[in-house]
Parts: structure tokens; sequence; C-alpha cells
């Protein structure tokens, strides 16, 4: 308790000296943060090296805060990749499951966020739900904050959250959002997306959210497809559903385009004939499940 009390204190020391020094045009921001994060380190290693003592008595229950503390540092002065030999010696360790709830709970938000940065969406939606999850009712700040990357997650894996959830933790800025993907509907996307743009930016995922026009563009293709009711579609018919959501200027080419995208990332089961111009769609799960595909 003493050390993890030490490297908090540390941690928001240097963080307060930075804000200090930031008025001055020669410092480095989070130059204070990254010498306290090389202290905190240290005592990491002490901890992760404790081999003799029995397991009651063993440093390694002390990696855990430490753990969380980088994590903090690294993703303030955006150092992500300091984070993976963090992640492994966590992972690898006899105790992972067996910390405190609350430093769990933190560990597995840094690691989602982690995970979502690096585009590995499954295991990002595993790692914050479960942050969600065993985050305390009472602590809604912090449940709003796992929210703020776990629904763009959930999202990209094809769940959309319940108007309920967005309302009780203030979060109707994705409200539009989950709208227009549901919908298909790019041009409404892409009006949501400038609409909320600072606010996107400022929390980090506004590049995430972008992610979510080839979903958008899945979702409106699969509605053409079930409308069409034919295994071959005119590419034609896709071009006429973009301009009739408002995408005025596109053609059968870059139409296309699109498609092949969809059929290079798996979101489409077929191929494109370009002597008939027409996609041909596979006769079972065309278009599968998105879970199956990010």
């Amino acid at each position: 308790p003493v050390m993890q009390v030490v490297c908090l204190d540390l941690r928001n020391f240097a963080h307060k000296a930075d804000i200090q020094l930031s008025k001055s045009a020669k410092h480095t921001p989070g130059q204070m943060l990254e010498k306290a994060s090389e202290g905190i380190m240290a005592c990491f290693r002490v901890c992760a090296a404790d081999a003799r003592a029995t397991e009651e008595t063993s440093k390694k229950w002390g990696m855990l805060n430490l753990v969380n503390q980088l994590f903090k540092i690294y993703f303030k002065v955006n150092k992500l990749h300091l984070t993976k030999p963090l992640i492994r010696a966590i992972e690898s360790s006899a105790l992972k499951d067996r910390y405190a709830k609350s430093q769990l709970v933190t560990y597995r938000y840094y690691v989602g966020r982690k995970y979502m940065f690096d585009y590995n969406f499954q295991e990002a939606e595993e790692y914050l739900r479960y942050a969600f999850e065993h985050c305390e009712a009472r602590r809604k700040r912090n449940k709003r904050l796992i929210l703020m990357y776990l629904v763009p997650v959930k999202m990209l894996l094809g769940q959309m959250p319940l108007l309920s959830l967005l309302e009780k933790y203030d979060l109707l800025q994705f409200k539009g959002i989950m709208e227009s993907v549901k919908e298909g509907n790019l041009h409404q996307l892409n009006q949501e997306l400038e609409k909320h743009e600072k606010t996107f930016i400022r929390w980090g995922i506004f590049l995430i959210l972008e992610k979510l026009k080839i979903i958008t563009y899945r979702n409106l293709f699969k509605k053409v497809a079930l409308l069409m009711k034919t295994f071959q579609i005119p590419i034609e018919a896709f071009t006429v559903a973009l301009k009739f959501t408002g995408e005025e200027d596109v053609d059968n080419d870059e139409t296309a385009c699109i498609l092949a995208n969809l059929i290079y990332e798996q979101k489409v089961k077929g191929y494109i004939s370009h002597q008939h111009q027409k996609l041909v769609i596979s006769k079972q799960s065309a278009f599968p499940a998105l879970s199956t595909t990010a």
C-alpha cells in the first residue's frame, strides 16, 4: 500500500508539474510524466522479479496497481506501444484474475481501449464489457467513460446500443450515428460525424467511428439485395440506392469499388461480374454477421 500511494502521488505531482511548466516554451508536453513513469517502472520490475516469497507475501500482488498507473501515463503522453510488455506480464501472471476488482476494472478498461486502437474489436469488446459490467453502479462517471469506447466497438460488431442506455449515461451523441448505420444512410452518418466532430476527436474515437462507413454501406446493400430477391444484382441498383440516401455524385464505377471493398473485408460473400455489371452473391449467408468479420 505504501508503494501504491507513493507512485500515485508521484504521477499526480508530475501531472501538476507538466501543467505548470507548459507555460515555458522549452518544455516538452508530458516530460515530467515520462520521468515519473521511469520511477514507477523501476518499482514494477522489483515486484515482477519477486520469485522467492510465498504467494501470500509476494510483491507480485502490487504489479497490477503499478501497471494501471503506467497505463494512465502512457495514454496521457500517447505512447501506447509501451503498454505491450506490461499487458504480457499481467496476462502471463498466475494472479491475473485474483487482483482487487477495482484494479481489474481499470486494467481491462485500458487494455480494451488499446485493443480498440489496434482494430482488434472482438478483444476490445470483451475487455471493455468486463470493465462496464464489473464497475460499481454508483460509479456513473466511470461507467460513462467505459461506454464512450464500448458503444463504438459494439456498433462495429453489429450490436446497436439501447436508446435508454445512451440517455441514462448522457451519450446521445451516438444516437444519430446509430440510426444512420442501421438505416444504411451514409449521407446522414457523415452529417452526424461532422456535427459532433470536436467531441469525438476529444474522446479519441473519431477515426474509429469513421470505420462505421463500411458497415453503413453493408447495411444499405443488404436491404437492396433483399428487395431484389435475386443472387445476381445489377451494380446500377446499388448506385440508385446510394443516390436515394443523398450520395448524388456516385457512379457505377465508384459503387463497384465500394462493393469490392466489402467483398475484400468479408462483409459480403460474392464476386463482381464486370462483363455483366452485376454483383453475384452467395446463396448462403451473403451478408455474414458483423461479429464474425470484425
